[in-house]
């Protein structure tokens, strides 16, 4: 890429400074679409959130919870903070449309919307990295099973 050791030691003097820059970019990211479709429909909303796992998926790229997550407890102290922060934002946000989506009559669904949007999310994680393995449909047929089952019929 053209870039040098020396420039990546000069903004980043510490790894756990580069790993906080990069958990930071995400979250910019994240904080922006949460925006951007803050005032969209409840499935608008998790047609986004579904967004954001396919183009994990189809860029071949890895998700920044489900890589890091694997080995929290050796991770620096401020990484772990700043990821927990990505994954709290996240997890909020799915909660948030869920409970709309829910109250409109949208979705249905048992239990707590917390616990829906963690296994939400967790299918999500394990589907981009399992689909690798299995086929690529099964990636397709877990997002549209979750909808299935969400949509009030």
């Amino acid at each position: 890429m053209g870039i040098k050791t020396a420039s990546i030691h000069y903004h980043f003097p510490a790894k756990s400074d580069l790993g906080i820059a990069v958990i930071e970019d995400h979250l910019h990211h994240l904080n922006l679409v949460m925006k951007k479709f803050e005032s969209k429909a409840p499935i608008e909303r998790l047609d986004k959130f579904f967004s954001i796992y396919t183009s994990i998926k189809n860029e071949n790229k890895v998700c920044l919870v489900g890589s890091l997550a694997t080995d929290f407890n050796t991770l620096d102290k401020k990484i772990q903070a700043r990821l927990k922060v990505f994954s709290d934002t996240m997890l909020a946000w799915v909660i948030r449309f869920l409970e709309e989506g829910r109250e409109d009559n949208v979705f249905q669904f048992r239990g707590s919307s917390r616990t829906k949007a963690i296994m939400i999310i967790g299918n999500m994680l394990a589907i981009v990295q399992l689909s690798r393995l299995t086929f690529d449909k099964d990636f397709k047929a877990i997002k549209d099973t979750i909808k299935q089952e969400l949509i009030r019929k």
